[in-house]
C-alpha cells in the first residue's frame, strides 16, 4: 500500500475505538466505586468519633457530679453535632469498695439497638465538702504547695 496514495484512511478501526471506551469505563467504574467507599467511611468515622465524644463526657459528668452515681442503668436523649444521640449508662459495683465501673453506650436515637460506641470508665466517690484541693505553684526550686 501506497503511503501517499489518496486512497488510504488514518485513525482508528471501530472495534479499537470500542476496546478503548471499555477500558475506560471499566477504570472509570473503579474510581467511583472506591469514592463512594471513601464516602461510607468518612460517615462512619465521623459518627464514631462524635459518639466517643459523648461517651467521654458523660463519663468526665459522672466523675464530677457532687453526688456519687447510683448503681443501675441510666439513660438520656441529647443533640450534638445537629444528631439526636442516646447513651445508656450501666453502673456497677467493683471488687474495691470504693470504686465503681460505669459502662457508656451510645447510639443513634432512630436506632437505639445499634450502638456506635461504648465506653467504659471507674469512678470514685465525690470529695467530701469540706475538702480543700492542693495548689501547686512551680517556682525555680521545683514544686511546691
Amino acid at each position: 500500500m501506497n503511503p501517499y496514495s489518496p486512497h488510504t484512511s488514518e485513525g482508528f478501526t471501530l472495534i479499537e475505538v470500542l476496546v478503548a471506551l471499555a477500558i475506560v469505563t471499566l477504570g472509570m467504574f473503579a474510581v467511583v466505586t472506591q469514592l463512594n467507599r471513601y464516602a461510607m467511611n468518612a460517615s462512619y468515622i465521623e459518627q464514631k468519633t462524635l459518639a466517643s465524644w459523648i461517651a467521654t463526657n458523660t463519663i468526665t459528668e459522672f466523675s464530677i457530679a457532687p453526688e456519687w452515681a447510683p448503681l443501675g442503668t441510666s439513660e438520656l436523649s441529647l443533640e450534638f453535632s445537629n444528631r439526636l444521640w442516646q447513651w445508656r449508662a450501666e453502673v456497677t459495683e467493683t471488687e474495691i469498695e470504693n470504686l465503681r465501673r460505669v459502662d457508656v453506650y451510645v447510639s443513634l436515637l432512630e436506632e437505639p439497638q445499634q450502638i456506635i460506641h461504648r465506653v467504659s470508665g471507674l469512678l470514685e466517690p465525690p470529695a467530701p465538702g469540706d475538702y480543700s484541693p492542693t495548689y501547686w505553684v512551680k517556682n525555680s526550686g521545683g514544686l511546691t504547695e
